[in-house]
């Protein structure tokens, strides 16, 4: 079975300096292309976030709404049936056979007339409710189409910048998995965190001036010594970032 990792004893510490900072190298130049994306990708995210929700919202309002009107037309035809019964017990009021029937009857109509008041009553609320919810929709709409906008401007700047780095980024990412398949995973697990605490993104730094190349802090003769001689790995005893002599740097490339 073929080896995806080459082994631990198979490369001097050397190699893997050079390794991991030509791995920095490469992780840089994506850096750099991220950086030039910016925060567009969140901008992007953040407009498609507020659009859903904006079309859910919309959605939830119209379908209020469409209940509303549905239970106004209830009112209204509940209104239909209370006047058709005012009609029928005014009608039989002219039949009665004596007072306590009369009155029963007054009773129903004056009944029915409470209930259409309250049905009318019930009908401007429904309608009012409508008029506000409309006003939101209106509302809502006019902010969806501006969001709308604002994504299709953010998408379209966002679209030509990886349009431009796209080639560029997947020669790094290549370079980037190539290098990686040469460092062994405990090393390669210990770069990541490194780099993922590091504010910059730097983990592996040069000694400039006797000084780290990340913190700046002053770093001992003996110990520059040993980082040229190349024969162990060593990190900064103040940031932990892994140290590597200038003529690494003078000779590294992508």
């Amino acid at each position: 079975m073929e080896k995806t990792k080459t082994h631990e004893s198979e490369i001097s510490v050397e190699e893997r300096l050079r390794a991991l900072y030509g791995l920095q190298l490469v992780d840089s130049e994506i850096d750099k292309i991220k950086t030039l994306r910016g925060e567009l990708p969140l901008e992007v995210q953040d407009l498609e976030d507020e659009i859903a929700g904006l079309e859910t919202r919309l959605n939830n309002l119209r379908d209020e709404v469409v209940v509303l009107e549905k239970s106004v037309q209830k009112k209204h035809l509940e209104i239909t049936e209370s006047e058709s019964l005012i009609k029928k017990y005014e009608e039989q009021q002219k039949n009665v056979r004596n007072n306590r029937e009369f009155d029963s009857l007054s009773k129903e109509i004056e009944y029915q007339n409470l209930e259409i008041e309250l049905y009318n009553k019930k009908i401007k609320e429904f309608q009012v409710q409508i008029e506000e919810k409309k006003v939101v929709i209106a509302e809502s709409e006019g902010t969806l189409g501006e969001r709308k906008t604002d994504l299709e401007n953010k998408q379209s700047e966002l679209d030509e910048i990886i349009s431009d780095t796209q080639k560029e980024e997947e020669t790094l990412y290549k370079k980037l998995e190539k290098t990686q398949g040469i460092i062994e995973d405990r090393l390669l697990s210990a770069y990541k965190r490194i780099r993922s605490n590091a504010r910059n993104g730097l983990a592996v730094v040069p000694v400039q001036r006797d000084a780290c190349g990340g913190c700046f802090n002053q770093i001992p003769p003996q110990r520059q010594l040993d980082i040229k001689s190349r024969k162990k790995i060593i990190v900064c005893e103040y940031c932990g970032r892994i140290l590597v002599d200038d003529e690494i740097i003078k000779e590294g490339k992508i």
